[in-house]
Order: C-alpha cells, then sequence, then structure tokens
C-alpha cells in the first residue's frame, strides 16, 4: 500500500477499487453471495457482486468525509462458484413453486411442490450457514465484514456470526419493504423474510426501519405489537412531514435516538429513489436520495456510535452498467464510514 498512488486509473489486476489488497493485508472484508433462489418479481441481483467488482475500478477514492480512505485496505474475496451453482440449481425448483402460485395452486395440493419446496428450504438454510461460517472466519481474525447480495436473504448468516461477538446490537434497514413476512411463498428465508427472521436473534435488540412504502398488513400489525422492538419510519411519514417544513436533519436526530451503541446496517438499494437503481428487483416509486442517507451515516459516526457491520444488497445490473456503479460507489462510501466509526 506505499506505494499505492490513489490518483491513478483503477488496475484491474488488483482487488476491488483497484487497491493492492487481498484478505490477509485488508481490514476490512467484502463477502460476495451470488444469491437470488426465493426472489419473486425480477432475478439478477445474483450477479450483483462481480458487476459491482467490476465498476469499483472506476471510483475515484478521495472521500472528504474520512482522510486517505483508500488506506483502510478493502478486499472483496472470489466470487464463490459453489454458491452461483447451488444457485443456478435451486432457481430451477423456486421458479416452478412460484409458478404454481401464480395460477392458484396450493403447495399442499401438490406433492411435488411440497418436495421442491423442502428442497429450496434446505439450501437455503445451507447457504445461511455458509454465509455465518464465512463471516466468523474473518470476525474471528479481527477484520470487519461486509455482505455483497444477492438478495436480501442473504445477510441473515452474518447476522447470526455477529451475534456471537456482541451481546447487544440494532439493525439499521434502508429499504423500500419491510421484509417481515412469515416464510413468504412458503420459502423460510425468502429475501421478503429477512427482518422476521433476523429478529429471532436475541442480541438485535432493536429494527429501525428507513424509507418502506411497500408493505402488507400482516407486517403492519407485527409492527404495531412490536412494543418498540421495531421502529418504522415510514417513507410516506416522512415526506408528508417534510412538506409541511420538518428537516431531513430532524429525522437523522429522531432516527439517532432510536439507535444503541452498536449498529448493523442493512442496505435494500431499493431503498432509494428507482432512478438510482431501475433493475433492482422490486423497484418503487419514492425513497431517498443516497446523499440523504450518508447524511444519516455520517451523522451515526458522528454521534459516537459504531458501525459493526453491513450488506448491500439487490443491486441488479441491467444491460448496460448503472445500477453497478451505483452500487460500486455505495459500497465504498459505506465501507469508508464503517471503518470511521471504529477508527480504523
Amino acid at each position: 500500500m506505499r506505494d499505492f498512488n490513489p490518483n491513478d486509473i483503477g488496475n484491474i489486476n488488483n482487488n476491488i477499487f483497484g487497491l493492492p489488497t487481498n484478505d490477509e493485508n485488508a481490514s476490512v472484508i467484502f463477502i460476495p453471495v451470488p444469491w437470488d433462489v426465493t426472489v419473486s418479481y425480477s432475478a439478477g441481483t445474483a450477479k450483483a457482486p462481480k458487476a459491482i467488482y467490476d465498476a469499483s475500478f472506476q471510483v475515484d477514492l478521495f472521500d472528504p468525509f474520512k482522510e486517505n480512505a483508500w488506506e483502510t485496505a478493502y478486499a472483496m474475496c472470489p466470487v464463490p462458484i459453489e454458491i452461483v451453482e447451488k444457485n443456478d440449481k435451486l432457481k430451477f425448483y423456486s421458479r416452478n413453486i412460484i409458478s404454481h402460485l401464480s395460477e392458484g395452486i396450493a403447495i399442499s395440493g401438490s406433492n411435488e411442490i411440497k418436495n421442491s419446496l423442502d428442497i429450496v428450504n434446505t439450501g437455503c438454510l445451507e447457504l445461511n450457514s455458509w454465509v455465518k461460517d464465512k463471516s466468523k472466519e474473518y470476525i474471528d481474525k479481527n477484520k470487519f465484514v461486509a455482505i455483497i447480495g444477492g438478495d436480501h436473504s442473504v445477510p441473515l448468516g452474518f447476522m447470526h456470526a455477529l451475534s456471537e461477538k456482541y451481546e447487544h446490537f440494532a439493525i439499521l434497514q434502508i429499504d423500500a419493504h419491510a421484509d417481515l413476512r412469515n416464510a413468504y411463498e412458503g420459502f423460510i428465508y425468502s429475501h421478503a423474510s429477512v427482518m422476521y427472521n433476523a429478529l429471532k436473534i436475541p442480541q438485535v435488540e432493536k429494527l429501525v426501519q428507513l424509507g418502506i412504502r411497500d408493505y402488507c398488513q400482516e407486517e403492519y400489525e407485527t409492527i404495531s405489537r412490536s412494543q418498540g422492538r421495531i421502529i418504522t419510519f415510514f417513507d410516506r411519514d416522512i415526506k408528508n412531514n417534510m412538506y409541511e417544513g420538518k428537516t431531513w436533519k430532524y429525522f437523522c436526530d429522531k432516527i439517532i435516538q432510536e439507535l444503541p451503541a452498536n449498529i448493523y446496517i442493512s442496505f435494500d438499494i431499493d431503498g432509494l429513489d428507482p432512478k438510482l437503481c431501475p433493475n433492482t428487483g422490486t423497484p418503487v416509486p419514492g425513497g431517498f436520495e443516497a446523499e440523504q442517507i450518508f447524511y444519516l451515516f455520517e451523522q451515526i459516526v458522528l454521534s459516537g456510535k459504531k458501525i459493526i457491520g453491513f450488506d448491500l444488497c439487490e443491486v441488479a445490473p441491467g444491460e448496460d452498467e448503472w445500477d453497478a456503479n451505483v452500487g460500486a460507489r455505495i459500497l465504498y462510501r459505506l465501507a469508508n464510514i464503517m471503518a470511521k466509526s471504529n477508527g480504523i
């Protein structure tokens, strides 16, 4: 790193962002999880880790919030071929299940579908175990970890790994969707169920959700019954209050008040305005500008709280490089913010 010039063109022979790093000398490790087995609308998020990696060489490394940010040293693990192959295999079964459900055929009415569902649920459980073990491998080496999805189901194993290190932490979720459905479409580990499953982890003391604007009655009732364990800042409520004169800083202060000392950030890119992520699996009108979210993250750091890990999910590269370019820049900024919060 001593001879590295951050002003040069990104060297594709190096690691992510053109940095001369590896998983031994890096302080922050990005684990790619190319997985979109339970996606129920548009697929493609499994291709995100490679697309974000390829786009990262175009990212300028200067960050006004963190001096010499690149010196932190980031590295991305190779995209795991075995996960790619398992994802492709299981999607055959999941697509069949979703097709039957869309035709009004109940899972209970078909032994073929029940067997397919068992195969998918078992495969997803194995994926969670793989993510947990891979995350723990680096956590045990005192490195910070981030997950690059894939759909939003993939960070659950990482959350479990963090629960073995931290007695208590909160999840700060940026998302268009609440993800609080119980086994959506029969998939226990659906992308639409990740926060439902995360709340089963005792160490997750609170879930703070931002930008939620597409949710069902069941999810709303889950939030209402949570006795404050789930705090949701709905997109509609934020916007209506801002139209009437409240500022984004006002909401940032309220959000920070709800957060404890240790925070895990779960960033589903569809929490942003869909002009920034048009190819994401389930785009929804509304959402945030990127700088709004980074202002919040920076204020969290300045408040003295620590970001203990994060995921970036649901980036789906389209025919151009737009979504991947946005994803690569979010990844870099978020990694810098996490690093600064931990003094690395």
